[in-house]
């Protein structure tokens, strides 16, 4: 634009707001024209005989092109047994190739072209997309077909997609927020719908590549997909390349939506205690409503009203009128083909939590009873009608629509006549809509927070149902024959390790141990060198400090505590994860000598495995509970090998290897050793000195 048309606009512009303004003494009186009418051009549907719908819409500002296969089938379609099946199924779906390409090679075909093909999956889908330059399509189209339909699901991204399922479920304690969120599902569906399912380290271990290929077959089919495209290209020339592609591709079963009955909790007062938090995540809830009920648009107007941002009724007075909060919301939910959940939350500081309580309530209450005022109303009306133009103001926006009321059976021009629908709510709609489907007599209260520092007992409310969210082992519910005594020969090798080690008297009389020397750790990124000191004071409490290059991480983990200092600060280890180390001090060499004779742990011979040129006798463990397996050698007792499963953020089977020995005053300590985790190379340990019963600071184990 040059500088004199940019002049002439600017004028202009102050002209209409100068005599706009003009004509007003006060900003109230300003009339607000009515919104003009708005479109956006469609894509052209096309539906091929095998059932396949496709979508195209032509846009020519960029030389890109983007193309979607959205399927029905996703987590709620699988077996409880197999929860977190879509995370592995996705995640090894692309990363492990086609029958022609492996992962890898696809990789660096696509990063030559700045192309992505990608895959992804949901509650009720999953989809494969490609974004590529137009000039590419021809070479990456082929690829994106045969990874949709003939995915390899190579074990090597399997484990790896089942290692980051795991990191997954031993962080999901971590944030209150989310075991707010998670619960909440559980007691608006109930714990056991297909809704609210959640994977465990059994579940994740569980799932096999036979059980990925058999969602496969019987998910991806053409009558179960819907293809999506957008970008610069030519419809009629697309259109026939589609056909070419799927047109001969035969229908497959139909994926149904689950048989899911809604089994709400029991009314009442919900305790997930979490001590390590200054605030209360408070929830209220029980079932909502579904997209296609008539009522929805009045609701939409009263979820208006009620929770709108900083003019709805509980930002108003929540948090404006009483500080309670700094953010509350709410209302009630509807999904496109299964029942949401009426739900209000907030976070609020501890001492304030049932005051908190109390006032959700009052307000939940007064949106049955209190009548809707004609500013509230109007207001409300106005804010949803300005944001509807940004819900389908580019064509991408209208495609993804398209495609959305495709997959749910809604009608096409449904969003076209939403905004009459909207307007056409009343006072009385919101009224009798609230009477209707807001049940203060039915709500579940769930609170997360440390309940010693509320202002009252959450009894006060009545009685209080504790919700356990303690993470099972990976091991849990494995049928394993329990040990419940030594068996005689199991003993007679540990005495052999006991004699190897400097004998029982200079064992028990061990109270702590310093070592220090490096650690090599392995990461995708190569190897990290640290040095390390580990001080161990018997029974249970490790104190580990890494000097890396971004400087020293110490952990502390004891049976009552578990933290980490960093130099970004402190912060507490999750239970989850401490349970799990305080798991592998119950294993560690010492500690398992000590405890020879100890009701609490029990040796098993379990048979010998060649080692080298050693034929290793081997004693199954369980360490107070932590199962471990030793391969000693039975001339002299040496620990050759050590089996352990490890838990935490990287469960695993974890193989420890024994190299080298030296003689510390009266004891045989190894000095080095090498680890791996599921046969992939873990850590390496070379230790230049170790200290019996050093001075230990009365400090080392406190959090500061």
């Amino acid at each position: 634009m040059s500088r004199t048309r940019f002049a002439v606009v600017l004028a202009t512009l102050l002209t209409f707001v100068t005599s706009a303004f003009a004509q007003v003494d006060n900003y109230k009186d300003i009339k607000t024209p009515p919104l003009r009418s708005f479109s956006m051009p469609q894509p052209k549907r096309i539906e091929l005989s095998n059932g396949m719908v496709i979508f195209l819409q032509e846009d020519r500002e960029l030389p890109l092109i983007r193309g979607t296969a959205t399927i029905r089938g996703g987590e709620r379609d699988v077996a409880a047994d197999k929860a977190g099946l879509m995370s592995i199924y996705t995640g090894a779906w692309r990363t492990g190739g086609t029958e022609k390409q492996t992962g890898d090679q696809l990789d660096e075909f696509l990063e030559a072209r700045a192309a992505t093909v990608e895959t992804g999956g949901d509650v009720d889908s999953t989809s494969v997309s490609m974004d590529i330059l137009k000039g590419d399509f021809d070479a990456v189209f082929p690829i994106w077909v045969d990874v949709m339909r003939n995915p390899a699901f190579r074990q090597d991204k399997i484990d790896l997609a089942k290692t980051q399922a795991n990191t997954v479920i031993s962080r999901r304690n971590d944030q209150p927020n989310t075991i707010l969120s998670r619960e909440l599902q559980k007691l608006g569906y109930g714990a056991n719908s297909p809704y609210t399912r959640q994977p465990e380290y059994a579940t994740i271990a569980s799932i096999t590549r036979d059980d990925l290929l058999a969602f496969h077959k019987r998910t991806v089919h053409p009558n179960n997909i819907i293809v999506s495209f957008i970008g610069d290209f030519d419809a009629a020339k697309l259109e026939k390349t589609l056909r070419t592609a799927f047109e001969k591709w035969p229908r497959g079963p139909q994926v149904a939506k689950p048989d899911a009955a809604i089994t709400p909790a029991t009314p009442g007062v919900y305790l997930v205690e979490k001590d390590d938090v200054t605030q209360a995540n408070i929830a209220l809830v029980h079932p909502g409503i579904e997209r296609n009920n008539p009522d929805y648009y009045a609701a939409a107007v009263m979820n208006e009203i009620f929770s709108g941002g900083f003019s709805g009724r509980l930002m108003q007075r929540l948090r404006s009128e009483r500080g309670l909060t700094y953010g509350v919301g709410g209302g009630i939910g509807a999904n496109w083909d299964h029942p949401g959940l009426f739900r209000v939350q907030m976070a609020t500081k501890s001492e304030t939590t049932l005051e908190s309580i109390d006032a959700l309530k009052t307000e939940i209450t007064n949106l049955t009873a209190e009548p809707v005022t004609p500013p509230e109303l109007a207001q409300a009306k106005d804010s949803i009608l300005n944001a509807y133009v940004f819900t389908m103001d580019t064509r991408a926006k209208a495609l993804n629509q398209r495609v959305l009321l495709e997959f749910y059976g809604f009608p096409a021009d449904y969003f076209t006549k939403y905004p009459s629908m909207i307007e056409k709510v009343t006072a009385e709609d919101i009224s009798r809509v609230a009477k209707q489907y807001i049940h203060p007599d039915k709500l579940a209260i769930l609170v997360v927070g440390n309940s010693a520092k509320f202002e009252k007992p959450l009894t006060t409310l009545g009685t209080v149902t504790p919700i356990d969210i303690t993470i099972p082992a990976a091991d849990a519910g494995e049928k394993k024959p329990a040990a419940t005594a030594s068996d005689a020969a199991g003993l007679a090798l540990m005495e052999k390790a006991v004699a190897f080690a400097g004998g029982r008297a200079n064992i028990d009389a061990i109270n702590a141990v310093l070592r220090t020397g490096q650690m090599v750790l392995k990461t995708p990124q190569g190897d990290m060198q640290a040095d390390v000191k580990l001080l161990t004071l018997y029974p249970l409490s490790t104190r580990t400090e890494m000097t890396l290059p971004m400087g020293v991480i110490t952990q502390v983990v004891t049976p009552e505590a578990a933290f980490m200092l960093s130099p970004m600060g402190s912060q507490d280890i999750p239970g989850s994860q401490r349970d799990a180390m305080l798991a592998d001090a119950k294993g560690e060499y010492l500690a398992v000598l000590k405890n020879i004779g100890s009701p609490k742990y029990t040796f098993v011979a379990a048979g010998s495995e060649k080692i080298g040129d050693v034929e290793a006798q081997i004693v199954a463990i369980n360490a107070d509970g932590a199962s471990t397996k030793w391969y000693l050698d039975p001339a002299t007792g040496r620990l050759l090998r050590s089996v352990s499963r490890s838990g935490g953020p990287m469960p695993g089977d974890v193989v420890t290897e024994y190299s080298e020995w030296r003689n510390f005053g009266a004891l045989n300590l190894p000095t080095a050793s090498s680890m791996t985790r599921d046969g992939q190379p873990m850590a390496s340990v070379t230790l230049a000195n170790i200290e019996v019963n050093p001075a230990v600071d009365a400090n080392a184990f406190a959090k500061p």
